[in-house]
């Protein structure tokens, strides 16, 4: 036979389970998280609203990019495996496009990449970059991922 105080810490666990199973059918169900392709897609989508007109649809970027134009400022670079995208870890590729080039360039040094904070989430900006990457061929991807490793930038 129960005594007393068995029964009441019963009752005790019986009753939060109860609670417990209300608050996950409350709030345990809903959309389930962002799958890989979710990221890609949105990553997609950002860069051709924010990037393509400079960087190009296809990431081949803007003509004769390592040459620099009258004003003395360098054309787009293309993000695809033709340029030099990859050869920066995740951490410098973030900061660039939520800060500019002004954390990389000399003093004075003057850039049409615009900084992006306050108008892109730090989300948005990795999902943009994913969505880069996913574009180069594996050996790219690896290298990339290595020298991020690498850095400690991630």
């Amino acid at each position: 036979m129960l005594s007393r105080k068995n029964i009441r810490l019963v009752g005790a666990v019986a009753a939060s389970t109860f609670v417990g199973g209300l608050v996950w059918l409350q709030f345990g169900r809903g959309p389930p998280p962002p799958s890989p392709a979710d990221w890609l897609a949105a990553g997609k989508a950002l860069y051709d609203e924010h990037c393509a007109s400079c960087h190009g649809t296809a990431l081949e970027g803007q003509p004769n990019w390592q040459t620099r134009l009258p004003n003395g400022r360098l054309p787009a670079p293309p993000h695809d495996a033709s340029g030099h995208t990859w050869h920066h870890p995740d951490g410098d590729l973030f900061t660039l496009i939520k800060h500019g080039l002004g954390p990389f360039a000399p003093a004075g040094y003057q850039s049409d990449m615009p900084a992006f904070e306050g108008k892109l989430t730090d989300r948005q900006i990795r999902d943009a970059l994913t969505y880069i990457k996913s574009t180069w061929p594996a050996d790219i991807q690896a290298r990339q991922a290595a020298m991020t490793e690498k850095s400690g930038k991630k």
